[in-house]
């Protein structure tokens, strides 16, 4: 008994025995259903390969697809009152910013980051829904403060990438006074005469998009994000009609004259390269002296004058009529 105890069953349940496969090897689409495996769709900057749904990436994949060499630095945001009110629903609001740092690993729903694109210095901003939604609280309200003053300071353009569901509930009022402070932070930013970029992800709603997600020199949108205030759902319960089809979609509101344009994410790095490069007006070298021709100044016409007319032309001048009619009378 020994012998079959010691080896002989062993060995069959190791061949009988599932082997536990990671959860996250295949992702399923949310808009086609198709199963992608993971490092395609990461290769793919977690773009679906069948129907081009875009889906939600976090802060870090952001800044690594965008800046040169995937080489930047995040600055240190201001720290702020982690429950100002002290609120609750079915959970402390304490308990779900912690749940929400340890899922993200993220400080709030705002990460802020310089580095270079294409050789032009940059600060990024980027919201990130799986933090709470994104929503927009205290901890935003500052990092976009200090992005626009970093932006300031660099004399580069900020380009900000929103993410939201709408102001943070937990903190009442104190996040929608964030509404007209980013305002003021922008309009700074632009008084520096710096270009504001905005690219608007999926979602985009409420209070940011109230606030300073509308506000950009040039309006950007992944293809297929919902950007609104209030939702399709509320607005159909509310008027009790059948909006069309793809309303509030990026493509729509680029019909309807909201965006400028609507980019790819594989065409996005590309496409901001170029708008800072036109935006900044970037001065070239000046040009080695010997290379420079000078131009002669043209010589000016001869007119005429005392000193160029013919002779005897200057001494004549009109005959008065009254003086040559009283010689005539003498003569007679």
């Amino acid at each position: 008994m020994n012998w079959l105890t010691n080896k002989v069953l062993p060995k069959f349940r190791q061949l009988t025995t599932k082997q536990d496969t990671p959860d996250n090897l295949w992702i399923k689409c949310p808009e086609c259903g198709q199963m992608l495996f993971h490092s395609d769709l990461e290769a793919n900057q977690n773009v679906c390969s069948h129907c081009q749904h875009h889906m939600r990436i976090g802060p870090t994949e952001r800044f690594n697809n965008l800046f040169d060499e995937a080489k930047f630095d995040l600055i240190e945001l201001p720290e702020v009152p982690a429950d100002p009110l002290k609120f609750r629903d079915s959970k402390k609001y304490t308990e779900r910013l912690k749940e929400a740092r340890n899922k993200t690993g993220n400080r709030d729903a705002m990460s802020v980051a310089h580095g270079k694109i294409s050789g032009n210095p940059a600060v990024i901003a980027v919201q990130n829904f799986n933090f709470m939604g994104g929503s927009l609280g205290l901890a935003v309200g500052e990092a976009i403060v200090a992005a626009s003053k970093l932006a300031i300071l660099q004399k580069a353009p900020l380009i900000l990438f929103s993410s939201a569901g709408g102001a943070r509930m937990q903190e009442g009022i104190l996040s929608l006074m964030q509404m007209p402070r980013t305002t003021v932070a922008i309009q700074r930013l632009k008084e520096s005469r710096l270009p504001f970029i905005v690219v608007l992800t999926d979602p985009t709603t409420g209070g940011v998009t109230a606030s300073y997600a509308m506000l950009g020199d040039i309006q950007i949108s992944e293809p297929g994000a919902l950007i609104c205030f209030a939702g399709p759902r509320v607005i159909e319960e509310t008027i009790r009609e059948q909006l069309p089809e793809g309303f509030q979609r990026a493509e729509f509101l680029l019909e309807h004259g909201m965006l400028d344009m609507v980019v790819h994410r594989k065409d996005l790095k590309e496409t901001l390269a170029r708008l800072v490069d036109l935006v900044t007006q970037r001065k070239k070298k000046p040009e080695p002296a010997s290379a420079k021709k000078t131009k002669k100044k043209p010589e000016p016409k001869e007119t005429a004058t005392k000193e160029t007319a013919k002779p005897g032309e200057a001494d004549k001048s009109p005959e008065d009529p009254a003086k040559a009619e009283k010689n005539l009378k003498a003569a007679e």
